[in-house]
């Protein structure tokens, strides 16, 4: 028996996309819904229970990063949004609501292909899943607090831990600095951006062959940081 295709609902306005992505996505495996405002996709959110959600910020009725939160109250569905705002706070605004990542348009097929992957794995990946990540020469197990780069493992002091720790629950998502602070450090420290980066370099040092191209610890320019789930 194949197994039951992902099920995704485009919340979006624009009918260009909607016409583009109902081509694309079911030859690539997916179902298809739509809607073309906040409201309604609310509705068919909680009709279709999609796997996933593709999300315009700039709806007719609302804004995006509202539907977002309305959202949160009730569902944990991974929301994508899907922006052509060149303004980096309407993106940070919905991370920091609760959006799981962003694509911005204009787009290619193939990254918003595997953003949608990264999403759905991030969605069915249960506590014991989480228990250990991997992701090529890199190794962390949070069941014994271990790191290790090839084998060799690599000591991180506690905040240093806490702040990897906290990419690898979300990994494959984008999380604003205020997100990381917020966890990392704490609610008081939500303005003090510098440590992110400060303690961002000193991992990279520590985890990455090349600290000035990383390819576990990516910058996500003006919003944050992603680690790279691949």
């Amino acid at each position: 028996m194949n197994a039951p295709r992902p099920r995704v609902l485009l919340i979006e306005d624009e009918p260009q996309i909607r016409r583009f992505l109902r081509t694309v996505l079911p030859t690539e495996g997916f179902d298809l819904h739509e809607a073309e405002s906040g409201r309604q996709g609310l509705v068919e959110i909680g009709v279709r229970r999609p796997d996933v959600v593709i999300l315009d910020l700039g709806l007719p009725d609302m804004n995006g990063v509202d539907v977002v939160r309305e959202l949160r109250d009730w569902s944990q569905v991974p929301v994508i949004v899907l922006s052509a705002r060149a303004d980096e706070r309407d993106k940070i605004a919905a991370l920091d609501a609760g959006a799981d990542d962003y694509v911005t348009k204009p787009f290619a097929m193939g990254e918003l292909l595997a953003r949608l992957r990264v999403a759905l794995r991030h969605a069915e990946r249960t506590p014991d899943g989480a228990e250990r990540f991997e992701a090529g020469h890199l190794s962390v197990d949070l069941r014994t607090r271990r790191v290790t780069l090839s084998g060799r493992e690599i000591h991180l002091t506690p905040i240093e831990y806490r702040l990897l720790t906290t990419l690898v629950k979300h990994a494959g998502r984008v999380l604003t600095h205020r997100q990381l602070l917020k966890e990392v450090w704490g609610p008081s420290h939500v303005e003090d951006s510098h440590y992110v980066r400060i303690y961002i370099a000193q991992l990279r040092r520590k985890l990455e062959d090349d600290p000035t191209q990383p390819r576990h610890l990516l910058t996500e320019a003006g919003v944050g940081y992603r680690l790279a789930a691949e």
